[in-house]
């Protein structure tokens, strides 16, 4: 990764350049199950979620823009809270950069140190082979793939992974 990219906690302040890396993501449709026409608003206050929802910026030192973004937050409550869920987006111009490694590994880390016991990702789309790739690397596996799952714009239904690891 390029040592001008610095990963942080995310501020209100933050939202503008959050949404320039999440929209084009959401409106491609290829990656999330979030509606491809989702709404700003929607999007803001799914994202940002509620009190234990914990949100990281991928700043470029440079320019200061960000380029990426991430979340973690209980996947269930109560008895299920000791399991984080995690969502990552990267913008086009920072890929190949190593942005989305280092984001999992902050969240990683993060998701440890908040007392967390593993992380479980719900979704991951069958086709997103980078993603799959990058998970598998820092020690994710594929519990399941739910088959035909995820209405992929171009290719159709494809599956969705659950994938798993614990801290």
């Amino acid at each position: 990764m390029s040592d001008t990219i610095t990963i942080r906690a995310a501020t209100d302040a933050d939202w503008p350049g959050v949404w320039a890396v999440l929209e084009p993501v959401f409106r491609a449709g290829e990656t999330y199950t979030y509606p491809r026409d989702i709404r700003e608003e929607s999007a803001r206050a799914s994202w940002l979620g509620g009190e234990h929802t914990r949100v990281l910026v991928a700043v470029d030192a440079g320019p200061g823009d960000i380029v990426g973004t991430a979340k973690y937050l209980p996947n269930h409550p109560g008895a299920g809270a000791h399991v984080a869920n995690a969502s990552f987006a990267v913008a086009a111009r920072a890929a190949g950069r190593g942005v989305g490694r280092a984001l999992g590994q902050a969240v990683i880390d993060a998701a440890r140190a908040d007392g967390y016991r593993a992380i479980q990702f719900n979704a991951v789309v069958d086709t997103n082979v980078a993603a799959v790739r990058l998970w598998e690397s820092l020690g994710f596996a594929t519990l399941a793939t739910v088959p035909e799952a995820f209405a992929h714009p171009t290719l159709g239904p494809v599956g969705l992974r659950i994938m798993h690891r614990f801290l």
